[in-house]
């Protein structure tokens, strides 16, 4: 396998580990979810390295897709640690340091959907940050946020919002003038009527 590839394959594979939201899968009572391999394209990619990091900048309809996870972007670059042998063209690489999603970015992951015109990842600090117009969306209970900036913390499970406008489903009237809703029917079937007797009405006698 050619060396270049094996290594890019390493630095895909740890950033779909890297930039994913908090997803259903986390949760104690979800469903497992089968791994599929972890897939990058893009019009152009490109590679350098120095002594201590990688850089990888991918241009033009560049689509990553993963276990759970789906992003699409117009430009993503990726900024990683590397080891090993420092004259190598492109080194091993250890860690992602930093992940720059540009350009109608989209990440899909399970019923939960961000968009925004920037994305930046941090993994050593388990942190998304979203911002230019940026929206996440929960389609499983209808939940909208948005704001000037959204920030997400993974291991805390904790989402912080500058200028916060969230959207969610109807609720009912909670006024205090608000009518109560009439009963609903009874689905029983009506107890058939018993036939009733005729009231017997009683005469005084005429008095003589």
């Amino acid at each position: 396998m050619n060396p270049l590839f094996s290594r890019f394959h390493l630095l895909v594979l740890l950033l779909a580990l890297s930039i994913a939201m908090p997803s259903h899968a986390a949760e104690p009572d979800a469903a497992p979810v089968t791994p599929v391999p972890t897939e990058l394209r893009a019009q152009h990619l490109e590679m350098t390295s120095t002594d201590t990091e990688t850089f990888a900048i991918a241009n033009g309809d560049v689509i990553l897709t993963g276990t759970n996870l789906r992003i699409t972007c117009e430009r993503l670059e990726i900024t990683a640690l590397r080891i090993g042998d420092k004259t190598a063209t492109v080194g091993n690489l250890e860690k992602i340091k930093y992940i720059l999603a540009i350009g109608k970015v989209r990440i899909v992951q399970g019923d939960r959907e961000a968009t925004c015109q920037r994305a930046e990842v941090f993994p050593r600090d388990d942190k998304v940050v979203l911002t230019e117009d940026p929206v996440i969306v929960d389609h499983s209970n209808g939940f909208v946020a948005a704001g000037e900036k959204i920030t997400l913390l993974r291991g805390k499970r904790e989402v912080f919002v500058d200028k916060p406008r969230f959207t969610g489903p109807p609720v009912g009237d909670l006024s205090a003038t608000a009518k109560p809703k009439p009963a609903a029917p009874s689905s029983s079937a009506p107890a058939t009527p018993q036939p009733t007797t005729p009231p017997t009405v009683t005469f005084p006698r005429p008095v003589r």
